[in-house]
């Protein structure tokens, strides 16, 4: 069986590719199981630093569960079913640890709309055909890996209800419109696009930039005030660190400085 998510690195940034474009990249076991792997092996392994996700061909970023498989146990439990728990994490909780770019270079829709969802960055093509929404509620269920929490926190509430409410997929215009993706590139420019950015943040320090997306996705659920202290509290930690000190010292040489993740 051909590899359902193919997984490359180059220059600390791993690139994930769902490879399914004739059923339009849709979810089936095999590629919810890869792609849960490819995402611990992203986590795990020090020499990444952030990972791009995109899809095959030009028409789906991922389409959503494969609803025609029909294989047992993952067909019964709905789209849900297709993000394994055997890497022993669940999808709509998974924290890769290091900054996720989404390069939606097609629909994005149902699962594959939350899976752009998980991502920290998102940015999307020059596509006329492409729609990004939640349909469940047009099929009889809702969204089970995480869409009903994750947009709002993502986007104004008012819009999120009308994508979660009343199914509205958005063309890839009105995604920038309402904060969905924060750029809109030409479909031969989204993959560099995104690697570039990724290759940026890689080049940060490793320790600071976990910190931010700690303290960026920790916020929702507190106070301000909590999240002053949590902050400050992780400050305290990156201060601690040989890069804290690189940075500064860098700039004043003048050179660009070398990050270790120490």
């Amino acid at each position: 069986m051909a590899d359902e998510v193919l997984f490359d690195v180059s220059e600390r940034v791993a690139t994930i590719t769902l490879n399914r474009p004739d059923k339009m990249n849709t979810i089936n076991s095999a590629l919810g199981s890869q792609l849960i792997e490819s995402l611990v092996e992203v986590r795990n392994n020090d020499e990444i630093r952030s990972a791009v996700i995109t899809g095959a061909g030009d028409r789906a970023f991922c389409a959503g569960a494969d609803l025609t498989q029909g294989d047992g146990p993952a067909a019964s439990a709905g789209p849900a079913g297709h993000f394994p728990t055997n890497a022993g994490d669940r999808f709509d909780e998974f924290d890769a640890k290091k900054p996720l770019i989404a390069a939606i270079n097609g629909h994005a829709l149902g699962g594959g709309f939350e899976i752009a969802l998980v991502c920290d960055l998102r940015i999307g093509a020059e596509n006329a055909r492409a729609r990004l929404g939640l349909p469940e509620i047009t099929l009889g269920f809702f969204p089970l890996a995480g869409g009903p929490m994750r947009l709002p926190r993502a986007i104004p509430q008012a819009y999120a209800n009308e994508m979660l409410y009343l199914g509205r997929r958005l063309s890839m215009e009105e995604a920038l419109q309402w904060g969905v993706i924060s750029r809109l590139v030409p479909q031969d420019q989204l993959l560099p696009t995104a690697q570039e950015m990724a290759a940026q943040v890689a080049g940060y320090a490793p320790i600071a930039v976990r910190a931010m997306k700690e303290l960026i996705n920790a916020q929702g659920d507190m106070t301000l005030a909590q999240a002053n202290r949590f902050g400050g509290s992780l400050r305290w930690i990156v201060g601690q660190t040989a890069d804290s000190k690189e940075g500064p010292r860098a700039f004043a040489e003048g050179r660009q400085p070398e990050f270790k993740g120490e």
